[in-house]
């Protein structure tokens, strides 16, 4: 038997228990899901040992219309180099020209995309990759292996500022230069590339679901890329005006390799119109029959829609509000402020203040029951009267506390709740709401804020990216080697019972330290008119274009 036989049986073995685990009523069916096509196991294999046939699209179902326009709302942010994109609203204009390695599916699943396949071994520390065949850019060239090569190549570059796909692929990358080590990363043959990482990672192909792993052609020069646009996706920019309305043509000289695949694209024509931060803003235009579809729709505006006839779509998530502190300032240093803080704070009075109570409560650890390795850890209880006497000890008992939001709706309520709270208990708070032109440049950098956190797979991709030291997106700065060890030891445990065992020690030092506050993990809500169809809101808020049809007008 060859090691690559030996690693489809020890994958579809872990796939076959996992199956058991949900039989028995102790896993899931989306943990299954993630857990095993993750690993390399087939959608459709994978719902088969569960003794369930993959679901049918929407369009399957329903007989997609070919052709219309469906229109909008979106905060358009400027583009930029896509390792580089830290919201997906930048990247969900781009995902008209730009595919992805693989696809993140609503229900947990990791679908193939320019990636045929893929086969992590026993330690998850050698990745097989097969590379699909017959797809094109849309200027002709072939998509080959070594255009796998040359974006891990990209992602891996560490001396690139704010490229966050290189904390996401640390096991390929030579610490002394930064870049990726050229023996980590083999072409075995033209549809085979081979990954051999430093240490352990489950999450290579989760992580190459992420909005900035868009892969992009050699010929990219990590500037604007609107003009040339090259792609291996349907769609082509017609218009880029930023802050006013990003235009997707379908491309009519491109025979789109998904089409065999997935099906679609039907659209000729998808719109993003920017209606600022102001919800009665988006309901004015949808009223108005200005758009199609909402990006978001958010606190008492779900009624409302509702009320107008609007389909609503939901999804449960692991996105949640991140109220933070930068340990890098004082007084936010001092441990015991960070934790007076909390203790100060109900996360389900943010719940129902902040969002409706349209999710679920949270524990400040950063880690959902979605994840599949979410440890069950005691939090510490909440006591205002305490949380002053702690603030008292430490010196800062007068210390005014500015909390800084943005001025979308539901983040402005959940920080007023925080503030309110923190106020009752005593402290001095100060109320800060920006516009997102003034928030988002600098917005790693604010002492106390709020920041909208997406949805992960997986719990470690949260962990690497946000609270290991060094990491792309540590907007707490909190550095803890003691962490750093065990999530190296998480990184490489690919049965996530087992990662479990680790993970509550993970999440016990999140809370023991008091790095952050997740007070709720956030239902996600879409409204369209009824002629809309494919594109209910996802998970962690993608947009596939593929998917999207729209009825004709009678």
């Amino acid at each position: 038997m060859t090691d690559q036989q030996n690693v489809d049986r020890a994958v579809h073995s872990a796939a076959r228990i996992y199956a058991e685990e949900v039989r028995n009523g102790t896993l899931s069916r989306r943990e299954f899901l993630t857990r095993s096509t993750a690993l390399g196991v087939a959608s459709a294999t994978a719902y088969g040992l569960i003794g369930l046939k993959a679901p049918v699209s929407a369009q399957a179902a329903m007989a997609p219309v070919e052709g219309g326009t469906v229109r909008m709302n979106m905060e358009l942010r400027p583009l930029k180099d896509p390792r580089t994109w830290d919201w997906s609203e930048i990247s969900n204009f781009a995902r008209g020209w730009l595919d992805y390695m693989a696809e993140y599916e609503p229900d947990g699943s990791i679908r193939p995309m320019l990636l045929e396949s893929w086969q992590a071994s026993e330690d998850a520390k050698m990745w097989t990759l097969k590379v699909r065949q017959g797809v094109k850019w849309n200027n002709g060239d072939d998509f080959t292996a070594e255009d796998v090569v040359h974006n891990i190549r990209r992602w891996c570059d560490g001396t690139v500022e704010g490229n966050s796909m290189a904390s996401r692929l640390g096991g390929l990358i030579d610490p002394a230069t930064n870049q990726m080590r050229e023996d980590a990363v083999v072409i075995l043959d033209p549809a085979t590339v081979q990954l051999t990482l430093s240490e352990p990672d489950v999450g290579v192909i989760a992580n190459l679901t992420d909005y900035p792993a868009a892969v992009v052609h050699q010929s990219y020069d990590n500037g604007d890329f609107t003009d040339a646009a090259i792609g291996t996706g349907p769609y082509m920019p017609e218009t880029n005006e930023v802050g006013v309305r990003q235009v997707l043509v379908r491309n009519p000289n491109n025979v789109w390799w998904g089409t065999a695949v997935h099906g679609g694209p039907y659209l000729e024509r998808i719109e993003y119109i920017d209606y600022g931060t102001d919800p009665a803003a988006v309901l004015a235009a949808a009223e108005s029959g200005e758009i199609d579809a909402t990006y978001q729709t958010t606190g008492d505006f779900i009624d409302i829609y509702d009320s107008l006839g609007w389909v609503k779509s939901e999804a449960m998530t692991a996105a949640t509000p991140t109220i933070r502190v930068n340990q890098s300032v004082a007084p936010y240093d001092n441990v015991d402020v960070r934790r007076a803080i909390q203790m100060a704070v109900s996360n389900s009075v943010v719940l129902e203040l902040g969002y409706r109570n349209r999710g679920e409560v949270a524990q400040n650890h950063h880690v959902s029951p979605l994840h599949p390795e979410y440890a069950d850890v005691t939090s510490p209880a909440v006591d205002p009267a305490a949380a002053k006497a702690l603030l008292d000890s430490t010196g800062f008992g007068d210390h005014e506390f500015e909390l800084i939001s943005v001025d979308d709706s539901w983040q402005a309520a959940t920080c007023d709740a925080v503030a309110a709270q923190m106020r009752d208990a005593g402290f001095n708070v100060k109320r800060t709401v920006l516009p997102g032109a003034t928030f988002w440049p600098g917005w790693m950098d604010h002492p106390f804020s709020a920041t909208e956190w997406n949805m992960r797979p997986l719990a470690v991709q949260i962990y690497n990216l946000g609270y290991k030291t060094g990491g792309a997106w540590n907007e707490t700065d909190f550095s803890n080697p003691d962490f750093d060890a065990l999530l190296v030891q998480a990184n490489g445990l690919v049965d996530p019972a087992a990662r479990r065992d680790v993970m509550a020690k993970l999440e016990q030092t999140m809370l023991d330290q008091g790095v952050v506050m997740t007070p709720y993990w956030r239902a996600l809500y879409r409204h369209t008119t009824t002629r809309v169809h494919g594109a209910e809101k996802h998970p962690t808020l993608e947009h596939h274009h593929y998917k999207w049809w729209i009825e004709p007008e009678n």
